[in-house]
Order: C-alpha cells, then structure tokens, then sequence
C-alpha cells in the first residue's frame, strides 16, 4: 500500500503561484510513476502532468505546459507541483496519483484525497 497526502492549495490572484505537493508513505516511492490531476466543479477529472520514477521522463498536459513543473525527491518521498502564470480556470482540487508507470496513470493504483487550488480574477 502507498498513501499519498497532497498540501499546499489555497486561494491565489491570476498570475500568482503555488507549489503542491505530495507526500507517500508506505512501500518504495522511488518505484513508481507519479502524476498530478485535477476536477474542476461539474467537471470529469484532467490528467495535470507525470514523472517517471527517476525523474528522466515528464508529461504534462498541453494546457499547463510553460506553466506548471513537475518534480519529485526520491530521499524525501515527496512529488511537487510548481505552478506559475495561475489562471481562474486553474481552480479545481488537485490530486496525486502513483502508478507503476506513465503510461498507467490514469488508472493509477493509488490516490490521495485531494487539495484545493483556487484562482481568483
């Protein structure tokens, strides 16, 4: 089992930042895939950006690239999501997800319960 906590969400102006992150516990972080998503209210959840266990590979979503970063320190088990250039459709609760690879993520093995990022204009 792996458990996934995600802090750093709050309230922030348009062209603000904030960085996420997630903290796992349990078995090896270091093998598995980390991603970021999101649900916007009446809205299905959106792939935010992945990393690969060793930080080589990193996806991201076509609407956050240029904006958002993605990165994880293994020694720390932690993920961080570092976004920039916040914009009001950014607001949505932000989850972590850890799966055994990139490619799998959206249907990741697990989840945390989710922070809530809101952008106001």
């Amino acid at each position: 089992q792996v458990q996934l906590v995600e802090s750093g969400g709050g309230l922030v102006q348009a062209g603000g930042s904030l960085r996420l992150s997630c903290a796992a516990s349990g078995r090896t972080f270091s093998s598995y895939a980390m991603g970021w998503f999101r649900q916007a209210p009446g809205k299905e959840r959106e792939f935010v950006a992945a990393i690969s266990w060793s930080a080589g590979i990193k996806k991201y979503a076509d609407f956050v690239k240029g904006r958002f970063t993605i990165s994880r320190d293994n020694a720390k088990n932690t993920m961080y999501l570092q976004m920039n250039s916040l914009k009001p459709e950014d607001t949505a609760v932000y989850y972590c997800a850890a799966s055994s690879s990139i490619a799998t993520m959206r249907g990741a093995d697990y989840w945390g319960q989710g922070t809530q990022v809101t952008v106001s204009s």
